[in-house]
């Protein structure tokens, strides 16, 4: 006596791609459709871009981008908007490079701040990353700790230079005690988001797996939370830069050299718009040049190894 069909799906019929009706022949075409199918939308196109398209989507922006800045500094200089001492042409911050390189005091000048910044930055960076998994990983260290951190990231850092000048001096030390009030909050409250969004399926396989204390925060913790933490360090970065910049603006001393922010500090004292634009633009240029050669790069990475690259 024949059995009705009364259209339950068995997991062969999930197999084939639908429930079959009697006297219906399998056909393996569908099945290796379906395979197809989910493959092409599982796979990431990762083909090398053609020069060409990369120079004109990545290079010709920012370039009209600055040539259109130039034009409109020009135009606002010929129709005398503000008199020359207030607003330099183009050419005197040229004149001003093309000095300070003859004298051999531009790449001092660069070096100073950035040899300062980058060592903040990696003091910073090793204070600030088991501070966060710390934060983010005991709940009563949280509570008492998670609160002054954010309240930390939203204080400015200028307003840590008058007590690191009272307290060190004017030296070195002043300014990483500024550059790390100023990013220490910044990575270690990128950590914590980012363990943050962690899937808790994650954390139970890895302790499953027998990862836990050290190991679970080396191989599961901390790459999960790669992408928060990422975003953690750009933002320490730029906090660092920010704070280092107001540090040597208002601390000034012939032992400390002269970097971009007293280089700023000198145009003004000597109502030189030239020098003061030509300090601006460095800073600029240093952030810029950071964010490209360093940050870019580990993002891009960390897109392509999740597989979000061809998405952006």
């Amino acid at each position: 006596m024949a059995v009705p069909d009364h259209g339950v799906r068995t997991e062969a019929d999930v197999r084939e791609g639908g429930p079959r009706t009697a006297g219906t022949p399998r056909d393996p075409h569908d099945l290796a459709g379906l395979e197809a199918g989910l493959d092409a939308l599982d796979s990431v196109q990762a083909g090398r871009t053609p020069l060409r398209d990369s120079l004109t989507r990545k290079v010709l922006p920012p370039v009209t981008a600055v040539a259109l800045v130039l034009v409109v500094w020009q135009l606002l200089v010929w129709a005398e908007v503000a008199p020359d001492y207030k607003l330099a042409s183009p050419s005197d911050v040229w004149g001003e490079v093309r000095d300070a390189w003859l004298q051999g005091t531009l790449l001092d000048y660069v070096w100073t701040s950035v040899s300062r910044g980058l060592l903040g930055f990696l003091m910073a960076l090793a204070i600030g990353t088991p501070l966060g998994l710390l934060i983010a990983r005991v709940g009563l260290v949280r509570a008492a700790v998670g609160p002054i951190l954010s309240g930390l990231q939203s204080l400015p850092s200028v307003a840590w230079v008058p007590p690191a000048v009272i307290w060190l001096g004017l030296n070195d030390s002043m300014m990483y005690a500024v550059i790390l009030l100023g990013a220490v909050p910044s990575i270690a409250g990128g950590l914590v988001a980012g363990i943050d969004q962690i899937p808790p399926l994650f954390l139970r396989a890895g302790r499953t797996l027998g990862a836990t204390g050290l190991r679970e925060s080396r191989h599961i913790v901390m790459p999960a939370a790669l992408p928060g933490y990422l975003a953690g360090l750009k933002q320490g970065w730029a906090f660092a830069w920010r704070s280092l910049m107001a540090a040597e603006i208002i601390a000034s001393s012939p032992d400390l050299g002269v970097g971009l922010g007293q280089l700023l500090e000198n145009g003004r004292n000597n109502s030189s718009m030239p020098q003061v634009f030509l300090a601006i633009l460095l800073i600029l240029l240093v952030g810029v040049a950071v964010d490209l050669l360093v940050f870019s790069p580990l993002e891009r990475r960390v897109l392509r190894d999740r597989g979000l690259l061809a998405a952006r």
